[in-house]
Order: structure tokens, then C-alpha cells, then sequence
């Protein structure tokens, strides 16, 4: 415990370095920036950003990640109260209320009490994130070849059948993702696979062009097939930021309650902020003592979806950073990141380079306040970003795709490559497929086929191995889960959509 108190005070003086400070700061705005331009997503900036953080320290560049994804989760709130348009699905729930907010001239008061409930579902996160990633650190510590094995398919299971509305479809984003980690060289007998002469194939498919053509590219070539709209303009703001001490009181119950929601939901690989939000909306609607106000402008409601969505981020690293299971498809990015530093998510992220993590932690918990600065004094300006036309967004994309997959080490055919799976992710949108778990996919192919092979050759080919520990077991359990939990949790967003739909159309027949 005093080991962790140190590593962890050390961790935010390093993280307080000017340098750092700047990196986060930075991140935050471009993330909101991000966020408030619908039909983006964090995971396109995240994987867009993911080329400039290869010069940096791997904390700093951690933070910058991070602070991409923070500020992208509020962003897509501006746009949702001030245009009825969520930025990401993750403020969904938030467009209910918040935008019966704006046209009763209140813009400014739904602005503040998102960015409130999001900077406090953020922050709170953080206190799981310091709590449970060290305990499962440690039991990531007693895994060996077959328990690696059971992880990267259970990693496949709850990742492709959760992010998919079909389970089949899921499963095959995965499958897919599967077979494009066999690329390169086999990691047993050193002989090329697959590579048809080509020697930037030799070391396989360059992780960082991947994902900048299947969350970014392809976000141009399905923005490039609609016709260009015309964005609706923003209101002008009538009132004032700010929030009384009767307010926040009055908000303070459904923050907490909609953090420990958020949190859940983010520790639960595959269900997203998504999910939470209309959680958070529906609990907070629940225990409201003013339900009436819900779906006519409810502080409460947007408050119980922002805190929970936001308090997803901090819930999801847990299973990222010491299982290598990402919750989201912005921690699938975010992981993809950490490889290519060369750093393995799990028990080495806290022993080995556990300065670099408690750095990363604390900059996540500073990265909160940026975002509360940013959002309170910069909510007019940002209130501007969503009337930009995809006429602008879809070149300046492009532009940010070609040079960042060029930058990674000078080469026209990581380009190349780029625009492939930027093809490949368009493609996997038209068929309702599943980019995140193609990733994961390519991400955790190699760490399952290692653990397998490896495990049969420690057994003389037999695979009672695979069976032969409690943890084997608990993995193989996890599985089973994985690929049942479709199920559940379809069930539970169609419920609330059903729910929240409902409430969004009962002022409309009444007026």
C-alpha cells in the first residue's frame, strides 16, 4: 500500500511538468473539438492522434490519448443540447433533455450541468482506476501460456458479440481481425506467412495504419457517399454559465449514483458509453422527485447521462491496462497505442514501468480539470465547431490520414496499406460489421496464438494443458459469458431506447 501511495504521488510531479500539462491541455480541446462535429467519434481521433505520439514519452503520449478521448466523450454533448445532434452515441440520451433545455432559452444551464456531470463522472472514475487496476494487475501476474490463450479468445468473444447487433456478425469481425494477425513472420519458426514477397510485410500489418484506415479513413469515405448538409445553427445563448448550490445539490444524488454506473458498465468489456448513458438517464428519471420535467428540459436527466458516459473512461482502462481486454473501441485504439511503444498491457505496466502508468493515472485525473476549464470558458466557441460542413470535415481528414500513416516511418506503402483498411473499414460498415473487434482481432491474435502453441509444445501436443488450472477454467467460464451477453445487453439498450423514445415523444403529442 505505501509502494502504491509513493509510485502514485510520484506519478502526478511528473505529470504536473509543463510539458505534460500543455500535452493535456491541448488533447482536451481537440478532443471537444472532435466530439462536437457529429458524425465523428473519439476512436477517430484517438487513432488519428496515435502518429503524433510515437516522439514522445510514452506517459506524455498516454495522456495525449487520453485526453482525446475525455474531451471527445463531453464534445459530443455541445452538439446534442444545441442542435438536437449527438456528436458520439455516447450523448444520445443527453439530446433528450438537453435540447428542451436550449429551446426554453436555458443553453448555457445544460451546458454547464454536462460539463459538471461530466468532469465529476470522470474524476470519481478515477478512484476505481487507482483501486482495482493494481489487485488485477496481480492476478495477471500468476497467467501463463494457457491462461493467455483462454484471455485473447474471451478478449474476442465479448468484444465482437456485444459491439454487434448480430452475434454472428461480431464473431466474424473478430475471425477476420484473427486472420490478418497471421501476417508477417510466425512467431515460432521464424518463416514468412502470407506476406506475397512484400517485405514491409515481413514484421505484419503495421498496427497504427490500421487503425488510422479503419476508424479514420473510413469515416471519410462514409461521410464522402452523403449528400453534404447543411449543419443547423446553433442558438444564441441566453443565459448564463453557472450553477447555484441548490442545483448542485439537487444533482449531486444522480452523479454518484450515474458514476457507479458509468464505472460498472466501463469494467464490463464490449458494453460502452452507449449503454451508460441511458442507464444514468433512466436511473436518474427513476429516483427523480421531479418527473414531470423529464423530456420537457430536466437538469437531472442530462446530468445522469453525461456523469455516466464520462465515468465510463476511467472504468474502461481497468480491463485494458491489466488484461489487455478493451472495454470500447477507443481503448482498442487507445491499447494499440500502448504496443506500439512496445508496452504489454498487464502485469508489467505495473512493475516494470509503473512510473510510466502512475504518470499516465495521474494525468488522467488532471486531464478532468483541463476538461472543466476548457468546457465552462470555451462552451460558446465550441457551440460554433458543429456548423462546420462535411465539405471542409471530409478533405482535412483525408489530408490528416495520407500524412499521419506517411509519418510513421517515411513510406508510401504504409499509405498504401492505410487506405486499404480504410476500404476495409467502409466495407465493414456496410456490412455491419464490427472495426473495433477486427482490431482486436489483429491485436490479440498473436498474443493467443503464442499461448497456444506454446502450451502444446510444453505438453508434447496435448491439450489437457489448456484445462489444467482453475484459472483455465474461470477464463474458459468468461467465454461462455461473452458470447451469452449479446443477448443481455441488446435486450437492455432496446428496453431504454424503447423507454427514453417514449418520453421524448409524449411533450410532442401533448403540445
Amino acid at each position: 500500500m505505501t509502494d502504491t501511495i509513493l509510485l502514485a504521488a510520484a506519478g502526478f510531479l511528473h505529470a504536473l511538468h509543463p510539458l505534460n500539462l500543455l500535452a493535456m491541455l491541448m488533447a482536451t480541446i481537440v478532443g471537444i473539438v472532435i466530439g462536437c462535429l457529429p458524425g465523428l467519434s473519439a476512436a477517430m481521433g484517438v487513432a488519428l492522434l496515435l502518429p503524433i505520439t510515437f516522439g514522445m514519452d510514452p506517459a506524455t503520449g498516454l495522456i495525449v490519448l487520453a485526453g482525446v478521448y475525455c474531451g471527445a466523450i463531453f464534445g459530443g454533448s455541445i452538439s446534442a443540447i444545441l442542435v438536437h445532434t449527438p456528436g458520439t452515441p455516447a450523448s444520445a440520451a443527453t439530446a433528450i433533455d438537453g435540447y428542451e433545455l436550449t429551446l426554453q432559452g436555458k443553453a448555457a444551464k445544460a451546458l454547464t450541468v454536462a460539463c459538471v456531470a461530466s468532469f465529476f463522472g470522470g474524476l470519481l472514475s478515477c478512484i476505481s482506476l487507482y483501486c482495482f487496476s493494481p489487485l488485477l494487475a496481480q492476478l495477471a501476474m500468476k497467467f501463463k501460456s494457457p491462461e493467455y490463450f483462454w484471455l485473447s479468445l474471451f478478449g474476442l468473444t465479448i468484444i465482437a458479440g456485444v459491439s454487434s447487433k448480430s452475434m454472428l456478425k461480431g464473431l466474424m469481425s473478430g475471425v477476420l481481425g484473427l486472420l490478418l494477425s497471421t501476417v508477417g513472420m510466425d512467431p515460432m519458426e521464424g518463416v514468412p506467412r502470407f506476406t506475397f514477397d512484400f517485405s514491409i510485410l515481413d514484421s505484419g500489418i503495421n498496427t497504427t495504419c490500421a487503425l488510422i484506415g479503419l476508424f479514420s479513413m473510413s469515416q471519410v469515405l462514409i461521410l464522402a457517399e452523403k449528400a453534404i448538409v447543411k449543419r443547423s445553427r446553433p442558438v444564441d445563448f441566453k443565459d448564463k454559465i453557472g450553477l447555484s448550490r441548490k442545483e448542485m445539490k439537487r444533482l449531486s444524488p444522480h452523479i454518484v449514483r450515474s458514476w457507479i454506473i458509468g464505472n460498472i458498465v466501463g469494467i464490463l468489456p464490449g458494453a460502452g458509453a452507449s449503454i451508460a448513458c441511458f442507464m444514468g438517464y433512466n436511473e436518474a428519471k427513476r429516483f427523480s422527485k421531479h418527473k414531470e420535467e423529464f423530456g420537457k428540459g430536466s437538469i437531472e436527466g442530462v446530468a445522469g447521462s453525461e456523469a455516466a458516459n464520462n465515468a465510463v473512461t476511467g472504468g474502461s482502462l481497468i480491463p485494458t491496462l491489466t488484461l489487455g481486454i478493451p472495454g470500447e473501441s477507443v481503448t482498442a485504439v487507445l491499447m494499440g497505442g500502448l504496443i506500439i511503444q512496445g508496452l504489454q498491457p498487464g502485469p508489467e505496466l505495473f512493475t516494470t514501468y509503473a512510473g510510466m502508468t502512475y504518470t499516465f493515472f495521474a494525468g488522467f485525473v488532471l486531464i478532468q480539470f483541463c476538461m472543466l476549464a476548457v468546457g465552462l470558458f470555451g462552451a460558446r466557441g465550441f457551440a460554433q465547431i458543429g456548423r462546420l460542413s462535411d465539405a471542409i470535415l471530409i478533405p482535412s481528414i483525408f489530408i490528416l490520414c495520407v500524412v499521419g500513416s506517411y509519418a510513421i516511418h517515411n513510406n508510401l506503402e504504409e499509405v498504401v496499406i492505410m487506405l486499404l483498411f480504410g476500404l476495409l473499414g467502409w466495407l465493414a460498415h456496410k456490412f455491419d460489421l464490427n472495426t473495433a473487434a477486427i482490431v482486436l482481432g489483429l491485436i490479440l491474435g498473436p498474443i493467443g496464438e503464442k499461448g497456444l502453441r506454446r502450451s502444446l509444445l510444453l505438453n508434447d501436443g496435448d491439450p489437457s494443458i489448456l484445462f489444467s488450472t482453475p484459472l483455465c477454467w474461470m477464463l474458459i467460464g468468461l467465454c461462455i459469458f461473452g458470447l451469452l451477453s449479446p443477448l443481455l445487453m441488446n435486450r437492455m439498450e432496446r428496453r431504454m431506447r424503447e423507454v427514453n423514445t417514449t418520453t421524448d415523444e409524449a411533450p410532442a403529442k401533448n403540445a
